[in-house]
């Protein structure tokens, strides 16, 4: 049965309030939706994937050591940043259904988007204030700035995504989608460049907050674009405006009327549940890659950004790549493309891993004997690794206890103000400072080398013995899949001579290939089977399955890695993954567009 591509009014009824059902783009509109990506884009790579995790893990270690106790469970710092991720998505979640259905029958899209967009722009510049509070404090002040900042992100997505379906034609959706990823690519990956030219190059401790202040600027700055050129869309029969208690009501009306609906739009329903499980995959990857880079296989900074710098670069003519693929293939094929390849991703990460060392230079205290005297040198640069300042904190007493009966201490070299790094004769401005142990007998050292094998630090003994810590990332054997990066490094790794940075750029360079193709055919592909004059209604619900998967999916890793390790958090996530690509089998997309296409006629009063 063909149905009108527009709705046609009755004699004498005001043209004002025709609206099209499949309404063909306006190339403006289209641009402003764009720019929205490429503003945000910033906060997604500098802030949540490149910097501030490195930022968050390195003031973690430093207050805390490895692990901190809350409650009376012990937390390394990748579980409770996934837990608090998990907390601020789980918020959005709840209220994401709701503030749908009030904005389908009221013109109040565009104004929620503003309102969280300031949200989310603001918690972001607030993370720039962390150097004036105390050093115990600062890895607390971050992770609740994130959560603001991810609650206006994520938020702000719910009323973003709610106005795809009217944008343009569904033939267009696939197009306008993926440019909206590209832009984000482009207009991230820009900035991040920028950032990455700073902390190589620019010293000092106003770097990081300036990547933080800037990142929530560009953001603001993009958006105001948006807010510019893309219009409110057209309501047919507009709401009067409702106070909290009559809204609240009307919308928990609304939700139980549209669940008791499934029989009318089951293929979307469908739809949305092998959703939640790929999503909440995929999702997760992006926002626990940064912290497991950093935390398990012990990426530098450097080389996080650099991974992240790829992943733009890739991303943009990826998302590009897979419009193309869905013309030929058609929206739900190419997403299936980009499920397999998300699965395959998933297990090869499992084998990461980085090399063992194999030459004195590598470890971070370096000891040898000149003259009669033994010498050591810190290791020092951005590779470094800080010690726990939090007094009385396990990993300082052990540093001070070394530092007391050796004369020696674990820290990086950016750490000269800490209380332990303290010591006479010691050059602040001389990075490569050798230090003189003094006189020290073979049982002494043994001793000494032997206090490191609990602890996340290696030592090495120049034509000696050396030790790697059982928490230092090169030390494999006791997790549950240890075996299997221990089995690839050992075979592929290893004989390649691939580093850590260089395996941690090949997973980069796959996310960016799957990474905008998979997001933008599924938000497509679920705008292709929406009603328009529901868009916003079911967007919620969109919103409120991918908010709770993006809840569920970092609650997995964070307790999976407190049962297990975190290499079992990221099997976890893979699971996810595979489970939403086999629901795809079940979804019937034509089926899911008749289905919307006859809702819009009806509720506009198309005789079918």
């Amino acid at each position: 049965m063909l149905i009108p591509l527009y709705f046609a009014p009755e004699v004498g009824e005001d043209m004002s309030e025709t609206v099209e059902l499949d309404k063909q783009s306006d190339p403006q509109a289209v641009k402003g939706y764009a720019f929205y990506d490429w503003g945000k884009s910033a906060f997604e790579t500098s802030v949540t994937v490149a910097v501030l995790p490195a930022w968050y893990a390195y003031l973690f270690l430093e207050a805390n050591g490895l692990t901190t106790e809350i409650g009376s469970i012990e937390m390394t710092g990748d579980a409770i940043w996934s837990f608090s991720v998990a907390i601020g998505t789980l918020m959005v979640a709840i209220v994401s259904p709701s503030l749908g259905v009030i904005a389908d029958r009221r013109r109040i899209k565009m104004w929620w988007l503003r309102i969280l967009t300031y949200v989310g722009a603001g918690g972001t510049f607030l993370l720039a204030f962390a150097p004036v509070l105390p050093i115990d404090t600062q890895w607390l002040w971050l992770m609740v700035c994130f959560m603001i900042a991810n609650i206006g992100l994520n938020g702000a997505g719910v009323f973003y995504n709610a106005l795809l379906p009217h944008m343009g034609a569904d033939d267009e959706m696939d197009s306008i989608s993926n440019l909206a990823f590209a832009a984000g690519y482009a207009g991230g990956g820009i900035l991040l460049i920028v950032h990455l030219v700073m902390v190589i190059f620019l010293s000092g401790d106003w770097v990081i907050p300036f990547v933080m202040a800037s990142s929530a600027a560009w953001w603001y700055g993009f958006a105001l674009l948006t807010f510019r050129w893309v219009p409110e869309p057209p309501i047919k029969d507009e709401m009067d405006a409702l106070g909290f208690r009559e809204s609240a009501g009307l919308a928990l009306k609304e939700i139980r009327k549209t669940i008791s609906e499934v029989h009318k739009f089951r293929t979307l329903f469908i739809y949305m549940l092998a959703y939640f499980f790929f999503i909440d995959g995929i999702n997760s990857v992006t926002a626990l890659g940064g912290i497991f880079g950093t935390t398990v296989l012990g990426v530098s900074t450097l080389g996080l950004i650099g991974t992240i710098v790829l992943i733009q670069v890739v991303g943009a003519p990826s998302a590009i790549g897979f419009t193309v693929l869905a013309k030929k293939l058609g929206t739900k094929s190419a997403l299936n493309v980009a499920l397999i390849g998300w699965v395959v991703l998933c297990f090869a990460a499992l084998s990461f891993a980085p090399l063992e060392y194999s030459k004195h230079s590598e470890y971070q205290v370096q000891i040898e004997e000149i003259d009669g005297e033994w010498h050591y040198t810190p290791h020092s640069g951005l590779t470094g690794t800080p010690i726990a300042v939090d007094e009385g904190g396990v990993e300082q007493l052990w540093a001070a206890e070394i530092l007391s009966t050796y004369g020696i201490a674990i820290i990086d070299d950016n750490y000269k103000d800490s209380v332990i790094y303290k010591w006479a004769g010691f050059d602040e401005n001389d990075e490569s400072v050798t230090l003189n142990l003094g006189t020290i007998d073979a049982v002494s050292l043994e001793s000494l080398m032997a206090s490191f094998e609990d602890t996340r630090f290696s030592i090495s003994q120049k034509g000696g013995a050396s030790i790697v810590g059982i928490d230092h990332p090169t030390n494999l054997g006791d997790g549950k899949l240890d075996f299997i990066p221990k089995t690839v490094r050992s075979n592929l790794w290893e004989p390649l001579g691939l580093n850590v940075t260089i395996q941690f750029a090949i997973l980069g360079g796959a996310m960016g290939t799957l990474l905008g193709g998979s997001q933008g055919l599924a938000r497509s592909l679920f705008g292709q089977m929406v009603p328009e004059s529901r868009s916003a209604e079911f967007f919620g619900f969109f919103g409120f399955f991918g908010k709770v998967a993006a809840f569920i999916g970092p609650l997995l890793y964070g307790l999976m890695t407190v049962m297990f390790d975190s290499r079992v958090g990221i099997l976890s996530i893979a699971m996810l993954i595979l489970i939403g690509a086999i629901m795809m089998r079940w979804v019937d997309v034509e089926e899911g567009r008749k289905d919307a296409m006859e809702e819009d006629a009806r509720n506009r009063g198309i005789d079918l």
